[in-house]
């Protein structure tokens, strides 16, 4: 639904999600994690697809395990399974469901990679430099392509485990 100005209508629970991530950003990791957490429980597993994938996405940064990370970056995957353009739309008029596609199985191929499981990292790893092409020549879009390099190297390295820039 628009409001006057044609823009979308304010979504509360991105706008919550959004004010938990910038608690992690600035140090808070425990308080965003719980934040996000409790929000979790409030939408459920079956509640919207854009609130679960964009939740689950930020709440497994925050996670103390990798493991831990893995099964939320694997609940963003199947929320985006859920997810229409048209729904991502309400809330941006620019996303695509595909946009998310190279960053969700970028986490996961670095998930595997830290876990030593290294068929599924290469997996995963294909498939986000596969879609990566869908996304455009902006900061974002160098981000995923700069991450996708980093696990490539990684991973060509037989690095298992933290790199010393992570956490």
């Amino acid at each position: 639904m628009d409001d006057n100005d044609g823009q979308p209508a304010p979504d509360p629970i991105m706008a919550r999600i959004g004010a938990a991530v910038e608690l992690g950003r600035t140090g808070q990791q425990t308080r965003a994690r719980d934040t996000l957490t409790a929000l979790w429980e409030q939408i459920g597993d079956d509640g919207d697809a854009l609130h679960r994938c964009a939740l689950a996405h930020h709440l497994a940064d925050l996670q103390e395990t990798t493991e831990a990370e893995l099964a939320w970056d694997e609940r963003a995957l199947a929320a985006l399974r859920d997810l229409s353009d048209e729904r991502a739309q309400e809330y941006h008029h620019s996303l695509q469901v595909r946009g998310f596609l190279p960053s969700l199985h970028l986490n996961l191929a670095d998930d595997h990679r830290r876990l030593g499981n290294t068929d599924l990292a290469h997996e995963h790893l294909t498939l986000a430099r596969h879609l990566v092409a869908q996304l455009p020549d902006d900061p974002y879009g160098e981000m995923i392509r700069g991450g996708i390099r980093h696990v490539t190297e990684a991973l060509g390295r037989g690095f298992v485990g933290h790199l010393p820039a992570e956490r």
